[in-house]
């Protein structure tokens, strides 16, 4: 596990850029941008919706050379095509601001807007230590956690987006929805029959915001702030998630060209990670095999109503929901059982140091006769 999210030219890169970035914050900046507790509980808030209680500081109090800093952020954390569509997303707004003006009344000038996304740094970005960087607002969450300036661990990493369906060419998650539509549409009835778990979608993610998954997990009734979109008991039960039971068809029962199609879904997710892990990642799901990822549909098999599809493999799961605004409003989210907000890894390596044998950072500041009495003056 350790081997697949290690990057550490990515991890040196990110903290070079953090560094130069933190520099150039007054001390009003300074104190909003970073959480010196690492093990503050906000790390773990990756909810995409838009909430008055953000951590960090919103780009619209930075000036235009430390926007840029932001920026190169997170081209360095992703794939230029991710990076793209993390870009796009946010203008999105725009487009809102001129559907919900009716709808939101006066203080929608100052809530939709491409600059209310908060950059946040939990501990100290420094050499060979432990740190996560956190870029949050509508549809967008990019989590980063930097363990030891060698791993990384880059989930949950959600993107969404609305409206998908408009007279418009800003786009930017069509493949993340699309090429599920392309393999729903290449099943058979038999195929189509195993990969339908139900006729009703969930209103959010299956597995809500939850910072790990558990064994099992129920969708809510409604989505936050949406109950205009409400599924019953019933539904909830139909559409759980049991994490050593997936639902859906086995890659086992699919076409060449089907298999294809569906490790093609996954590597549009798999482009979320940082590009100096992404190869492994992808390698590593082809070589646990196809028949150990199953994908799953549920609610309309159309466009422009409420559907649902979930990819569950050993190691990540993927949802993406487009529900509430009748099929018109996306969520989707790349997570990792056993390694979002880098769990799995901070057990392992933070603080260790694997370098030089562990305690590096503490041994530069405690005298060798207290650190390292066995050896000789």
């Amino acid at each position: 596990m350790s081997a697949l999210h290690e990057a550490p030219q990515t991890a040196t890169k990110l903290l070079v850029t953090a560094m130069g970035l933190i520099d150039t914050f007054d001390p009003r900046q300074r104190a909003t941008a970073i959480i010196d507790d690492f093990d503050d509980p906000r790390r773990l808030n990756w909810d995409i919706i838009p909430k008055p209680d953000r951590t960090g500081i919103p780009l619209h109090q930075l000036d235009r050379h430390q926007k840029v800093l932001v920026w190169d952020l997170i081209r360095l954390a992703v794939p230029l095509r991710t990076f793209t569509k993390v870009l796009s997303i946010p203008q999105l707004e725009h487009v809102l601001r001129d559907y919900e003006q009716d709808f939101l009344g006066p203080a929608l000038q100052t809530w939709r807007t491409s600059d209310s996304y908060f950059l946040t740094f939990f501990g100290r970005p420094g050499f060979e230590d432990t740190w996560t960087m956190r870029f949050l607002g509508h549809h967008v969450c990019l989590n980063l956690t930097i363990v030891d300036e060698r791993w990384i661990s880059a989930t949950p990493v959600a993107l969404g987006a609305q409206p998908t369906e408009y007279d418009g060419v800003l786009k930017p998650l069509a493949d993340d929805e699309g090429l599920a539509f392309d393999l729903l549409a290449s099943l058979d009835d038999e195929q189509r029959g195993h990969a339908v778990i139900h006729d009703v979608a969930p209103a959010d993610f299956v597995t809500r915001q939850v910072p790990r998954i558990g064994a099992y997990e129920y969708p809510d009734h409604y989505d936050l702030g949406m109950p205009g979109y409400t599924i019953t008991d019933a539904d909830r039960v139909a559409l759980k998630f049991v994490r050593d039971r997936p639902s859906g068809i086995s890659g086992a029962k699919l076409s060449g060209d089907q298999q294809q199609a569906l490790l093609g879904l996954v590597d549009c997710y798999l482009e979320r990670l940082p590009e100096e892990a992404g190869e492994r990642h992808r390698q590593a799901l082809r070589d646990g095999g196809i028949d150990r990822v199953f994908f799953a549909w549920a609610g309309a098999q159309k466009r422009g109503a409420p559907h649902y599809f979930r990819v569950h493999t050993d190691r990540y799961l993927i949802e993406a929901v487009n529900a509430v605004g009748g099929g018109n409003h996306l969520h989707t989210v790349l997570r990792d059982f056993d390694n979002d907000f880098g769990h799995d890894l901070l057990a392992l390596h933070a603080g260790t140091d694997s370098k030089w044998g562990g305690g590096h950072l503490s041994s530069r500041t405690v005298s060798s006769e207290q650190s390292d009495p066995h050896l000789e003056p």
